[in-house]
């Protein structure tokens, strides 16, 4: 890729975004489909299956990267992604919801607050285990990277449970919230001659999914090549274009499930498939073999304490549920956007000092 022109190299990376895109709105579609057909039920359809569809790329980018040894840019990219896909809330606010009242007003529940809250865990081990010696393995694991996969788990049974059973008024919903169901909209809808069927909804999801993997690793390889171009740090540019353009298919899902109302599955799937990211540390450690997080930069710490901050920003939205909008967006949204706006700016500075 290295010896490919810029040109030829930005319209490869352009392409592989698209069909990233394309792909990520089949793997929504399908997702829902066999979500409803096999009665997976919105934790695990929403959390597990399509936070997985829609963090193909990162899963390709992170497989490729740690294959080569390449292990700065598949930390960068699920770090930096993790902040990225939690501004995409900032767009469903502006371009998606429409009504009167801020996007996590219409969405508020304690479910999605103990989603935060995983986040948040899982992104607190992240921060320990860049501390931890750098030769602590065993079996090719490392503490911190199960840690993770616990967390993350534990998180699961937690927002499953809470979507059955709370000790709260109306289970923790809150009032005047979106009246449907979360998962509503995935749901089929009756007649709908459309809608192919099981099986066919399976392969479209396999080729889709095969796709956004094939995108993702041109993706990565493109992007590690312009990075090279044009004299920004593979860190920098993982945590920057590279998170936007593996981002494409949470905005996709996102603005459906806001465009049919369902302003808690497009909070689900974000929270969702930020706690699910970090999971992809065990993956890298297990195929490069090296203890992942101990050799994090001081821009990947950083890139996870922005995180941690915008998650605390939605979080206390949720709950205080703040009905005022400014300039289109809730004022939560727009905390988010200005902090992560200084944050990035914040990056450079700091990658500059490094």
């Amino acid at each position: 890729m290295e010896s490919l022109p810029l040109g030829l190299l930005v319209l490869i990376f352009a392409a592989a975004a698209a069909v990233i895109w394309v792909a990520g709105i089949q793997l929504s579609k399908r997702t829902d489909v066999i979500d409803a057909r096999f009665h997976l039920g919105s934790a695990m359809g929403g959390l597990i299956l399509l936070a997985v569809a829609t963090n193909l790329p990162e899963i390709a980018i992170t497989f490729s990267a740690a294959s080569t040894g390449n292990v700065g840019v598949a930390v960068g990219n699920i770090l930096g992604g993790i902040a990225i896909q939690t501004v995409v809330l900032v767009i469903l606010d502006v371009f998606g919801n429409k009504g009167k009242e801020p996007l996590s007003y219409r969405a508020a529940s304690l479910s999605l607050v103990i989603e935060a809250i995983t986040v948040i865990g899982v992104l607190g081990v992240v921060i320990a285990g860049s501390q931890m010696p750098p030769d602590l393995v065993l079996l090719r694991l490392t503490p911190a990277a199960v840690l993770i996969v616990l967390i993350w788990v534990l998180g699961l049974f937690l927002v499953q449970r809470s979507q059955k059973s709370l000790p709260w008024h109306e289970q923790g919903h809150a009032p005047d919230s979106q009246s449907k169901p979360q998962g509503h909209s995935k749901t089929p809808k009756s007649g709908d001659e459309k809608s192919p069927g099981t099986g066919m909804s399976i392969l479209i999801f396999l080729v889709a999914a095969a796709a956004t993997l094939g995108a993702g690793v041109a993706l990565e390889r493109t992007g590690e090549a312009i990075a090279g171009d044009i004299g920004l740090s593979g860190v920098l540019f993982g945590a920057t274009f590279l998170a936007m353009a593996t981002a494409l298919p949470e905005i996709s899902t996102g603005l459906t499930s806001v465009k049919h109302g369902d302003y808690k599955l497009a909070f689900s799937d974000i929270f969702g498939g930020n706690a699910f990211l970090p999971v992809l540390f065990l993956a890298a450690v297990l195929i490069s073999g090296k203890p992942v997080l101990p050799q994090a930069h001081a821009t990947d710490i950083y890139l996870t304490a922005v995180a941690i901050l915008l998650t605390l920003v939605y979080m206390l939205g949720l709950i205080f549920r703040p009905r005022r909008k400014i300039l289109g967006m809730g004022v939560d949204s727009l905390v988010v956007l200005v902090l992560y706006l200084l944050g990035v700016a914040g990056l450079f500075a700091v990658a500059t000092a490094a």
